[in-house]
């Protein structure tokens, strides 16, 4: 389990537990008539803790949290400025409690062979990938390989995959857009940091309108024009901190010409 250090614990003690539930319904843009109602409590109750004049038990703290649908790591920041444990414990993959987790994302990403697939965090940094995945990052400058290697910049950066992207401007609108509606749902510092590094080049080009999903369309090493639907999974029933903020992008030929590509290169690999 992830210790917070002792500058966090300072932090945590200088912001009170209703401080942070007001925040956050705030970011929610609720009023506290409605997070009251919502949750059973008293509009005054609900007050005096977002004041601090009044001390919340660790059960309504989570029932707020709940309410707010606040992320868990989250969570454990509120109830730790409570004076309280963290609720959700927290580890890393390759941790022995998490290793059949492990163990079955690389079977997710060794089934979805051929065709590329990777695992990420909630920062867009790469957990883990397959093959066919690490295939398309041929000539990528190495500097935007070291670890910890983030997908985002990997993918949008000049350095990176964003000269091979035929279809530059709608591939990086639609991910400034995801990033926009994580970073609200999460409050995460690192995704307001990957908005603002990228929000100056975003542009919202005009859509086909038989376009039902947004493509990435991507030059190969060798020049061929790959096409690509991509879907992401997430853990349906996480109750841990590390499998909560997990996502699995997986990414699905959208022509014949790229599912013949990858299959071609499997023909070659056997």
């Amino acid at each position: 389990m992830v210790v917070p250090t002792s500058l966090h614990y300072r932090w945590l003690m200088q912001v009170s537990a209703g401080a942070l539930v007001r925040e956050w319904r705030l970011r929610r843009r609720l009023s506290q008539l409605e997070l009251a109602h919502s949750t059973d409590v008293s509009p005054r109750h609900l007050s005096y803790i977002e004041t601090g004049r009044s001390n919340p038990t660790s059960r309504m703290l989570l029932r707020l949290c709940a309410q707010l649908q606040i992320p868990f790591r989250e969570q454990n920041q509120i109830l730790l400025a409570g004076g309280f444990a963290p609720a959700h414990p927290q580890h890393q993959l390759s941790d022995a409690p998490l290793a059949d987790v492990s163990r079955a994302l690389e079977s997710i990403l060794q089934a979805h062979m051929p065709f590329p697939a990777l695992v990420i965090d909630r920062r867009w940094d790469l957990v883990t990938a397959n093959d066919a995945a690490y295939s398309l990052f041929g000539d990528v400058d190495p500097i935007m390989l070291r670890p910890p290697i983030n997908v985002i910049r990997l993918t949008l950066s000049s350095d990176g995959l964003a000269s091979r992207i035929v279809n530059l401007d709608q591939w990086r609108s639609a991910v400034m857009q995801r990033l926009q509606s994580e970073y609200t749902a999460t409050g995460d510092a690192d995704l307001a940091a990957l908005i603002n590094e990228f929000s100056d080049a975003a542009s919202t080009p005009a859509l086909d309108e038989d376009l039902f999903v947004v493509p990435l369309e991507i030059r190969a090493v060798d020049g061929v024009v790959l096409s690509f639907i991509s879907t992401t999974t997430v853990f349906g029933t996480p109750r841990e901190v590390t499998l909560s903020e997990l996502a699995i992008e997986t990414f699905y030929p959208a022509n014949d010409t790229t599912r013949l590509h990858f299959q071609a290169r499997m023909s070659v690999l056997r």
